[in-house]
């Protein structure tokens, strides 16, 4: 019982630190509408884009994204992966595909937007290799 006691704890610390990304980008923009928050909008290709892995590992996993985060943003992750088994759904395809026409019409990855409640571009940027506290400060910037 005492070690179900304390797996139970470690699970909810874990859910509690994890970075909430929004699972339908018209609920995110809602959202941050609702809460005047800005939406970080990001491109990325998990399973095959080096910087992009790397951004996820050194920026959005870090304590003090997730703190700036919390207060600041409402986020989203537009995902096109490229493996069989990292295959997103139909409908989630789909929506990624429209933001990407409207917002990453190149095809750059990772991609960063931040859009206002009204999915204004506020700013853009990419991988850059910062710590997480400046790249805060990076994004930051655009917010001012």
């Amino acid at each position: 019982m005492k070690k179900l006691f304390i797996l139970f704890f470690l699970m909810l610390a874990t859910s509690l630190s994890a970075q909430q990304w929004g699972e339908n980008f018209a609920d995110v923009l809602a959202l941050a509408k609702k809460d005047d928050k800005t939406i970080l909008l990001v491109f990325s290709g998990s399973d095959w884009c080096a910087p992009c892995i790397k951004l996820d590992k050194a920026i959005w996993q870090s304590e003090e994204f997730k703190q700036f985060s919390r207060q600041n943003l409402i986020t989203y992750k537009a995902d096109f992966p490229r493996k069989k088994a990292n295959r997103l759904s139909d409908n989630l395809t789909e929506q990624n595909n429209k933001l990407a026409e409207k917002y990453n019409p190149q095809g750059h990855f990772p991609l960063v937007v931040l859009l206002d409640g009204n999915g204004g571009v506020l700013g853009q940027t990419g991988y850059l290799k910062l710590t997480p506290e400046a790249y805060v400060t990076h994004l930051k910037s655009f917010l001012e």
